[in-house]
């Protein structure tokens, strides 16, 4: 009869996962990163101005529009034509804002990921961040 050697559960090196502890060790510390970047981007913010300062934008990074200040130096309330305009500012520096404030938001969790977003399902593991 012939003996068996190595398999699985007898010691005989079957591969396996190196230092799966360690990993997931690294997985929870990043959780805990990205969780505490997450919360700290609310109380960071992004200012964008258009129309030569007429309309200005502070936006959270969480993308809460904080404050939206008009120069009431540059309003004239009379002049349809302005009216329009300044609408169409508004929306101007709200896009802005809301852009910068993404990419101000990917940045802090690419430091703490280093990268490792691209990799398919890790951010699922990750707990979505």
């Amino acid at each position: 009869m012939a003996k068996r050697r190595g398999g699985f559960g007898r010691g005989g090196g079957g591969g396996g996962m190196p230092n799966m502890g360690g990993m997931m060790k690294q997985i929870q510390k990043m959780q805990d990163d990205m969780r505490l970047a997450q919360e700290a981007l609310a109380d960071e913010t992004v200012e964008v101005s258009v129309g030569g300062g007429a309309v200005t934008v502070v936006i959270t990074g969480h993308q809460r529009i904080q404050s939206i200040t008009l120069n009431k130096d540059m309003i004239d309330t009379e002049d349809e034509e302005w009216v329009t305009d300044l609408q169409d500012m508004l929306v101007a520096a709200m896009n802005q804002a809301v852009e910068q404030s993404q990419m101000m938001a990917a940045e802090r969790m690419e430091e703490i990921s280093g990268g490792l977003g691209n990799i398919p399902g890790l951010g699922d593991l990750l707990g979505g961040m």
